[in-house]
């Protein structure tokens, strides 16, 4: 099978040149007294489109020929990917037509117009990115265009790759262990390529997000596999079946691939704004997350994590920040029976509510006049610690109440 080829990533590099931003190799101080590491981030947040999609998009539409050009290109993304094909389609002049799936975030949207122009025309469809990459398949057969992959293709995966080698070319020090965000698995395959003929020493280690790991049950069966259902919300790396070609690649390459859950995800999002000014996607966020996972592995190591996008939604801050609550155990949902009587509700407050305890969720609507009414509440705590002494107050208060967080079905449906 073929794989990605360091002079061709060499090459791409020079056509990169002109078009893309290198992007800072930044020592961050705060993740390196955390994890008593020399930790730098690879800020790809930073490039023109704010990921670097756009590396594997140029470098592929920039071998097209002119015939192939004039017929126009094709693509399927939940938004970066769409995003660097739309700014190269503005930048050569070529019609494009571009298939996201209608989850994608109202930013990344934007910014595919934004960057593409008059150039390209958008079509929304199905859920995921599956959906739209079968509905670009349809529409490739019928109109002969070029279909612009996001991940696996050789020509995607060598300008993928031409991060890994402005890594090196900044490093003035030896490279322990190098992480990166796995979707589809293009940038692990051109990355891994650059290093395994640089840096052959250095550990790779792909990270997905636990709800769509599809490239860590493709390496647990020996070959690629599709998820039945995922999380889509690491939006930019949810897919349910990765690259043939870069799952070769990642094969061979990679010494790792660690998941992590989404709420831990959400968690380092808000930790890099808060600490460091820094607006992380989810899917850029990844490779920072998994840190945690390699605490003692990478001490008084030099450590690189590529943070590869930045195309986070203002919109959806709230809901990063609720998914970060309940991963850290500080928000907790309940369904409250309260006797229908006046002063029930004071009477749980006062009995059951420590003195840091917050509501900031209660939905409650007298309908009959039964004895006792049920309530959704939802308490914030200031300590993951404080979750056990709420359950004890509200016992001994005879509050009649069921937790809902540990229940999947009825908490997404209530909440």
């Amino acid at each position: 099978m073929e794989k990605p080829q360091f002079d061709k990533i060499l090459q791409a590099a020079e056509r990169l040149a002109p078009v893309v931003t290198h992007t800072l190799l930044q020592f961050n101080a705060s993740l390196s007294e955390k994890f008593e590491a020399n930790v730098y981030l690879k800020r790809e947040d930073l490039q023109v489109v704010r990921s670097y999609k756009l590396r594997g998009a140029y470098n592929k539409m920039s071998t097209l020929t002119p015939s192939e050009l004039t017929k126009g290109v094709i693509c399927a993304s939940a938004g970066n990917h769409a995003q660097g094909v739309a700014w190269a389609c503005q930048y050569l002049q070529v019609k494009g037509t571009i298939f996201m799936p209608s989850t994608t975030p109202a930013q990344k949207i934007r910014q595919v117009r934004l960057f593409g122009k008059e150039w390209i025309d958008i079509r929304l469809t199905g859920d995921t990115y599956d959906d739209a990459s079968n509905a670009a398949r349809v529409f490739e057969n019928e109109t002969g265009g070029t279909f612009i992959h996001p991940f696996d293709d050789i020509s995607v995966m060598e300008g993928q790759g031409t991060v890994g080698l402005e890594i090196v070319k900044d490093a003035d020090f030896e490279i322990d262990y190098v992480l990166f965000a796995i979707g589809g698995g293009g940038l692990g395959a051109g990355v891994s390529t650059v290093f395994k003929a640089r840096s052959p020493q250095t550990k790779l280690i792909g990270v997905e997000p636990e709800g769509a790991a599809s490239m860590k049950a493709s390496l647990a069966k020996g070959e690629v596999v599709s998820l039945e259902e995922i999380d889509k919300f690491v939006d930019g790396a949810a897919v349910k079946r990765v690259g043939e070609m870069s799952f070769a690649v990642c094969k061979e390459n990679l010494n790792k691939v660690l998941t992590v859950p989404e709420g831990k995800v959400c968690s380092t999002i808000l930790d890099l704004y808060s600490g460091d000014a820094i607006v992380a996607e989810p899917a850029g966020a990844l490779s920072i997350a998994a840190l945690d996972d390699i605490a003692e592995e990478i001490k008084g190591k030099n450590v690189v994590c590529i943070l590869g996008g930045g195309n986070n939604d203002i919109l959806r801050m709230e809901e990063i920040r609720e998914r970060s609550l309940l991963y850290e155990g500080l928000k907790h949902y309940f369904i409250i029976r309260f006797a229908q009587r006046a002063g029930a509700l004071q009477s749980f407050v006062n009995d059951a509510l420590g003195p840091t305890d917050d509501i900031v969720f209660f939905e409650y609507s007298k309908k009959t006049a039964r004895e006792r009414g049920p309530a959704l509440v939802g308490i914030e705590i200031k300590a993951k610690e404080d979750f056990q002494s709420l359950i004890t107050r509200m016992k001994a208060a005879g509050i009649e109440f069921t937790y809902i967080n540990d229940k999947p079905e009825l908490f997404e449906f209530l909440i």
